[in-house]
């Protein structure tokens, strides 16, 4: 709020090279904080889908929750008075990549029941396929 403040300040003494410099400083709020909601809801995409490749089997609602944070992380990505997307394809991968080790520390509570503690976990799980998933769930063509 003090942003918006300061910006029409500026804008109102004319001083357009301050204003640019506010409102380049909320687009990297707001992009921070679509990333932050994405990486949330990557966390809970990444669990579901760890916790199907580990056990080899699936449930009704895994399957729910896999199909509410996909669709949840889309939603968040479209810009929808513009057009596109907030994150391209590769800023999109990188934050489902580091939602990872979160989603492993927590499918580890979960899978069988916690019987394995993460790093065991992570040598159980094919990483690069459960993140090509995600993607393939996530990516704006699906």
């Amino acid at each position: 709020m003090e942003e918006l403040l300061t910006l029409k300040d500026l804008l109102l003494k004319g001083d357009i090279k301050g204003s640019l410099a506010i409102v380049e400083e909320l687009e990297e709020m707001s992009k921070d904080d679509k990333i932050n909601n994405i990486g949330s809801y990557a966390i809970i995409l990444l669990l579901h889908l760890i916790k199907q490749q580990v056990e080899n089997r699936t449930t009704r609602s895994w399957d729910v929750y896999i199909y509410n944070s996909a669709s949840a992380i889309k939603k968040k990505n479209k810009r929808r008075k513009a057009g596109g997307f907030y994150l391209t394809l590769e800023e999109l991968s990188l934050a489902i990549e580091e939602a990872y080790p979160d989603a492993i520390k927590a499918a580890s509570l979960e899978v069988e029941e916690g019987l394995y503690d993460a790093d065991t976990l992570e040598t159980m799980v094919n990483r690069e396929e459960i993140l090509n998933r995600a993607m393939a769930l996530i990516s704006p063509e699906s």
